[in-house]
């Protein structure tokens, strides 16, 4: 049987774990988008919170093995979790590429009403004439931009890269509120 204060201590070197992996899998990700002080802020954390778990699961190793467990899936479940809460957060910018054989003139023409800067580039492709449009915009403007222009053209074709620098980034007039934001503002 498992006492209860191991079993206790268990849970909490699992929570604390899934804690610091998770910073450290948002810290790794904007240190690479080159944001220095979250990262500086987030790695503090992330550092005091794993000093902690791993000097009370190492001086506790030899009778206490099962801690063991709960380290290791404390942190495979921390890097499942710092995704999560990466996608959500949606840090950084993006370069969206949308190619079009039909409809590019209508979905720039869409974008810049709503306010989303827009470049339209002719080119050919293997099929004959296309459209490229190329967009600079933030990460979380992907969840309106990308329903509305699949809406026009649902045979579009899409690229999303990842923008390290860039000299700005206009923010679209339009942004409708997602998750608990749009709640008062329902009719």
């Amino acid at each position: 049987m498992v006492d209860t204060q191991i079993l206790l201590t268990g849970v909490l070197v699992f929570l604390a774990r899934i804690c610091d992996v998770s910073i450290g899998t948002i810290r790794t990700i904007v240190t690479v988008q080159g944001r220095t002080a979250i990262a500086f802020v987030l790695a503090i954390f992330e550092i005091t919170i794993w000093v902690t778990v791993a000097g009370t699961v190492i001086n506790q190793i030899k009778d206490q093995p099962l801690l063991v467990v709960f380290y290791a899936f404390g942190y495979a479940t921390g890097n499942v979790v710092g995704i999560m809460v990466e996608r959500k957060l949606a840090f950084g910018t993006t370069i969206l590429r949308i190619i079009t054989r039909t409809a590019g003139e209508e979905m720039a023409a869409h974008l810049r009403e709503k306010g989303q800067p827009v470049t339209v580039f002719n080119g050919e492709g293997m099929q004959g004439p296309v459209h490229e449009l190329y967009i600079a915009c933030r990460r979380r403007d992907l969840k309106w931009i990308l329903p509305e222009v699949r809406q026009i053209d649902p045979k579009l074709f899409y690229v999303i890269e990842q923008a390290r620098d860039m000299s700005k980034v206009l923010k679209p007039v339009y942004s409708p509120l997602g998750g608990w934001r749009s709640v008062g503002k329902r009719k």
